[in-house]
């Protein structure tokens, strides 16, 4: 679309000074990649907690280097490191959370102390920072029982767990920050993520790493269910993109938007095995990739899943260039790769 393309062209001639917290995360260490090619100075924000170094230094070897980047090692729960990272920053772009809802169920206290607490002294300092535009990372668990296919922004259900009602609380602080303090907000509702860079260790990992890990190891694959629960699966790229565009849009009407971000294709479990097991199968041969072993249904999960993407297309111009199968593509040659380097 002209909206996105021109935006994103345009960066490079309009120099900002941008803050990304969770910067050594998954998800965080992308968009330090993005905005550092398109010539920004960044500021990252990261305790190292579910983060990795080698995602930073990965993302600073593909842009030459990184006189534009400046790393704060800290926590978002010290809103002193919150002020200092906020000092100067045009634009926050915050993704730093504990993410699972498994975590959640087991600490749920520790859960709401990163994404409430540290959202509170994230949000704040940037309000007393005279932030333009704070973008910050929701989740598609907010829809919780709510039944309907596709999701569509107003229209959620009662939260299924502990980090889903935190995501909400979150939704809800930004929207009153909005009226009472005038700060602008965008919330992005993320589906499914996955891509390069995503952790496939611990208990916690996400389905496609832990799943691509499992079969290159000659592991079982353990399916939750039934395997007929669906999902919204979103290359990283795309999340990318939909930052990006929520930070720099023109929202003259809405001082606090919320967006779902996902590619808008719906996913069963069972058609995720097969897509994996093709492309893995050539990569591992002659062992044979083992049937999936199914186990019961992970309470505070949802049974499907599936986003209506027109409000993000229609209002900052979100186009996901990013398919399931060219993000799963991606993914893939990227964990081939580590694979055998770890061999």
């Amino acid at each position: 679309m002209t909206h996105h393309r021109t935006l994103l062209e345009d960066l490079p001639r309009n120099r900002r000074r941008w803050l990304v917290t969770g910067a050594a995360g998954f998800i965080g260490s992308h968009l330090v990649e993005a905005l550092l090619k398109h010539g920004q100075a960044v500021i990252g924000l990261d305790n190292f907690a579910t983060g990795h170094r080698s995602n930073l230094e990965e993302a600073l070897a593909t842009v030459g280097g990184h006189p534009e980047f400046t790393l704060i090692e800290g926590d978002i729960r010290d809103a002193g490191a919150c002020r200092e990272a906020c000092t100067g920053a045009d634009l926050v772009l915050h993704q730093a959370a504990l993410g699972s809802v498994p975590r959640s169920l087991e600490d749920p206290q520790r859960t709401h102390a990163a994404n409430v607490d540290g959202f509170l002294n994230v949000i704040v300092a940037a309000r007393d920072a005279g932030v333009r535009r704070f973008v910050y990372a929701s989740s598609s668990s907010v829809y919780g029982d709510h039944p309907a296919l596709p999701k569509v922004e107003h229209a959620i259900g009662a939260p299924l767990s502990p980090y889903a009602l935190t995501k909400l609380v979150d939704e809800q602080y930004a929207a009153v920050f909005s009226r009472c303090y005038g700060l602008q907000t965008v919330g992005l509702r993320y589906f499914n993520v996955f891509g390069q860079r995503q952790d496939p260790e611990g208990p916690y990992a996400a389905v496609i790493p832990r799943w691509v890990n499992a079969m290159l190891s000659g592991e079982p694959v353990h399916v939750n269910g039934d395997g007929e629960s669906s999902r919204d699966f979103c290359c990283v790229t795309n999340v990318v993109q939909a930052n990006l565009l929520s930070a720099l849009a023109d929202l003259p009407d809405a001082a606090s938007e919320v967006f779902n971000v996902a590619a808008g294709e719906r996913t069963t479990l069972n058609q995720l095995f097969a897509a994996l097991a093709e492309a893995i199968a050539p990569m591992i041969a002659p062992r044979p990739i083992a049937p999936p072993v199914f186990r019961d249904f992970r309470p505070g999960d949802v049974r499907h899943s599936l986003a209506d993407i027109g409000h993000a297309a229609r209002t900052i111009g979100y186009a996901p260039t990013h398919g399931f199968g060219e993000g799963l593509a991606e993914a893939l040659d990227w964990y081939a790769r580590k694979s055998r380097a770890c061999a």
